[in-house]
């Protein structure tokens, strides 16, 4: 974490170890964005009629489904509130140490960090306002797989296909 303190860190100048942590945890993300992926269009579906329906309750596919309710919506915002904050915080991190520019960095995280706002609060929006929100629903799932897409293939290719530079603390040493 000391290098992060240096302002022209980059993840292409990080060690051998810290290159493999980091990318153990992107690999941990990237399975978890692949699980809820398949969630998402396996259980609730890839449309705004499925949608509505795993929310507020008619036809899912072969079986009939409940409207989510309060204690339910109120459950899986709780948890996804605090792990998607806590990836979200550690992705942003180690993206802000790539070697592209300040634009393309704020665009990326502003676009993970919307969606990810709306896919919060998008179930309760569908439940409890109206059906309508189903597209803001299907909107920040894509804007999701974008954004966390970014977040973690970018710094892997920066890593491990990028521009190789020297650790920091080898470049420090030889004067």
């Amino acid at each position: 974490m000391k290098n992060f303190t240096y302002p022209a860190y980059r993840l292409s100048a990080a060690g051998r170890e810290i290159k493999i942590i980091y990318t153990g945890f992107l690999i941990f993300i990237a399975v978890g964005m692949l699980t809820i992926g398949l969630y998402q269009f396996k259980r609730i579906g890839a449309t705004s009629d499925l949608i509505v329906a795993y929310y507020r309750g008619g036809e899912l596919g072969q079986e009939m489904t409940y409207p989510k309710t309060f204690t339910q919506l109120l459950e899986t915002t709780h948890f996804h509130a605090f792990i998607m904050g806590i990836a979200f915080l550690t992705l942003a991190h180690l993206f802000i140490a790539t070697s592209l520019g300040p634009r393309v960095k704020w665009t990326v995280i502003g676009l993970a960090f919307l969606a990810s706002l709306a896919d919060i609060a998008g179930p309760w929006l569908i439940r409890y306002w109206s059906p309508a929100f189903a597209i803001l629903q299907l909107v920040a799932w894509f804007g999701m797989w974008v954004g966390y897409g970014a977040l973690v293939l970018l710094p892997l290719y920066e890593m491990w296909g990028g521009g190789r530079q020297q650790p920091i603390g080898e470049r420090e040493g030889k004067k």
